[in-house]
């Protein structure tokens, strides 16, 4: 931190539990992580033995956690509670909920909110207009549109269909779509750790797993490995161990040169890719190397590490 270097790398099919993918990738680095070391990860992964499998080596954890009923009463009276004001540009508050053997740290806040709203508005419209679209095939009595159909030839369907729209206004409609939608969480988020912290600490914490999502989105989009989904197995290790060593190396670059620590992974690969070596073996005893295609980045590299100028 903060430069995150990968260290390492599990792969499995993309329809694998995330809690059972957790276990391998765990396994792969605890013996390299000190006593005590806090393991992040979100909550598709939270587990009663995911979580015990890491207090049983000495290890803290905080993780995401899914809300339940339990969560729902404490929401509803969420006020009554005096939560703590965490972050006042996307106004972020919260309360520590302390358990026997870990901690919840419970979050409302009002741009998540906001966009989870603004997200069960356009599901209501989107019901609205596809319950609009088949009511009136039934009253026109045509064909249903293909997106409302079962397409496979091996499977006959006889349909009987009726719409809620002849007996609903549709304002009626809207507010039977905010009940089904709409739950009374908008805005909450709730994190579990075994360590008891601020509520600012566990909410900086938890962020710095996005630096896991950066790594993934520089792998595809700027180390550029190509979609695997049809590749062989062997392909497709081979295909991820050069594109984790080439992120290896990007990453290590900028922790090594402080002025590099924000430049993209873009501009670094391509800085590099434009560096040249000419090697000149020609009537010589000793071979004699050449570089060229110089631009500020790789000169700053090459000086770093080889004090070539």
């Amino acid at each position: 931190d903060p430069i995150n270097i990968p260290i390492g790398m599990t792969i499995e099919p993309g329809n694998l539990n995330d809690q059972t993918h957790f276990k391998k990738t765990y396994r792969q680095s605890r013996n390299r992580l000190r006593e005590g070391s806090l393991v992040i990860f979100d909550k598709g992964a939270n587990s009663v033995a995911n979580t015990q499998m890491i207090r049983a080596d000495n290890l803290q954890y905080i993780t995401g956690k899914k809300l339940n009923k339990s969560d729902d009463k404490i929401i509803a009276e969420f006020e009554t509670y005096n939560p703590q004001e965490i972050d006042e540009e996307s106004g972020i508050s919260g309360i520590k909920i302390e358990k026997p053997n870990s901690t919840n740290y419970l979050y409302f806040s009002e741009k998540l909110q906001k966009e989870q709203l603004e997200s069960r508005a356009r599901k209501v419209v989107r019901e609205i207009k596809e319950a609009k679209a088949i009511q009136e095939s039934i009253d026109k009595n045509k064909a249903l549109p293909k997106r409302f159909r079962i397409n496979n030839l091996l499977v006959d369907v006889d349909y009987s269909i009726q719409t809620k729209l002849i007996e609903l206004s549709e304002d009626d409609a809207v507010r039977l779509l905010e009940e089904k939608f709409i739950t009374g969480r908008e805005g909450f988020f709730c994190l579990k750790s075994s360590k008891n912290l601020t509520l600012t600490e566990a909410l900086l914490t938890y962020r710095k797993k996005d630096s896991i999502e950066k790594i993934f989105n520089s792998l595809k989009n700027e180390i550029e490995i190509k979609p695997l989904r049809v590749w062989t197995d062997n392909s497709i290790y081979g295909a991820l161990i050069i594109g984790f060593i080439a992120q290896l190396f990007i990453s290590l670059i900028r922790f090594e040169i402080p002025e590099l620590k924000h430049t993209s992974t873009k501009f670094i690969k391509t800085a590099l890719l434009n560096l040249t070596v000419t090697v000149d073996s020609w009537m010589r005893k000793t071979k004699r190397f050449i570089h060229s295609n110089f631009d500020a980045i790789n000169t700053m590299v090459l000086r770093h590490n080889w004090a070539i100028t």
